[in-house]
């Protein structure tokens, strides 16, 4: 029986607080313009090494989710009212940080109508309107499955998009409680048919087999994900799901293997990836 690790962090997982200019920069940026960052709601392991290089993953819609996934640190309830000024703020704070290549993503809005894809289209027009030369990557939520929404995501065509399955098909009712395997499935696979360049990425150490994790990788090959990422889940705290597992580098690097043996064009597989990690290089 596969039980909660209790042993301390291995070595390969610690990492230097961030610090420099550039880090103090991006952080004045977003806290004076209001901006909420997935690096700092979700604890992100990297953001020293992103934040000290001047840049940032924006998270729209708010910082308040409807869903109340077990791995997730961001705050769940009910969100306050959509800020319609927000499209322009992070276009505007783009600008400012003199953004090459912007990752977007946000909360799960599902107490909006539209899931909240009408700002994402909006975000998306603002932040080229402002910065023609930027290059995006959107994180986007399922939307339910719902194709007009969807749909809206395609019609302004982001470089990238990118929709996490974060964990394998058994573990994914504990792990993503509101969510549903095949209905992510098919939201990369309605993405993938409308041309749109798609990616993926998963957790580890919650308790999934190797085979359940080259299962995953088969199923988005299968609907046409090309971009993959692999990380070690963390606890954010002791309400969160434990650590079932603290997995060896070697054995991110085995993953790495057989994805881009699958035909994954990119994969980035190690115990810091986080999916947004290296985004840059995903437009090669």
């Amino acid at each position: 029986m596969i039980t909660a690790q209790k042993n301390r962090k291995p070595k390969w997982l610690k990492v230097k607080l961030p610090t420099g200019e550039a880090y103090k920069t991006v952080r004045g940026i977003t806290s004076s313009h209001k901006l909420h960052t997935i690096c700092e709601s979700g604890n992100c392991p990297n953001m020293g090494e992103c934040w000290g290089a001047g840049t940032a993953t924006f998270m729209i819609l708010g910082n308040i989710c409807t869903r109340s996934c077990g791995f997730c640190n961001v705050k769940t309830g009910r969100p306050l009212a959509v800020d319609t000024s927000e499209p322009k703020n992070v276009a505007n704070s783009v600008k400012l940080m003199k953004v090459k290549h912007a990752v977007i993503t946000s909360v799960d809005r599902d107490d909006l109508k539209d899931g909240g894809s009408a700002i994402w289209a909006e975000t998306v027009n603002e932040i080229r309107k402002e910065n023609p030369g930027t290059t995006l990557e959107t994180l986007i939520p399922d939307f339910k499955g719902r194709k007009d929404d969807i749909q809206r995501i395609i019609d302004v065509a982001p470089e990238v998009v990118s929709h996490n399955m974060e964990t394998v098909e058994r573990l994914t009712k504990k792990v993503r409680i509101q969510a549903k395997y095949q209905r992510s499935l098919d939201t990369l696979s309605i993405l993938n048919e409308a041309g749109i360049r798609t990616k993926s990425g998963i957790m580890l150490g919650l308790g999934e087999t190797d085979d359940e994790v080259i299962k995953t990788m088969k199923d988005l090959r299968r609907v046409g994900v090309s971009i993959m990422t692999l990380g070690q889940y963390l606890q954010p705290t002791t309400k969160h799901l434990p650590v079932v597992e603290y997995v060896h580098p070697n054995r991110f690097a085995k993953f790495k293997e057989i994805g881009l043996s699958l035909g994954f064009r990119v994969v980035e597989s190690g115990p810091l990836v986080r999916s947004s990690y290296h985004a840059e290089k995903h437009l090669v």
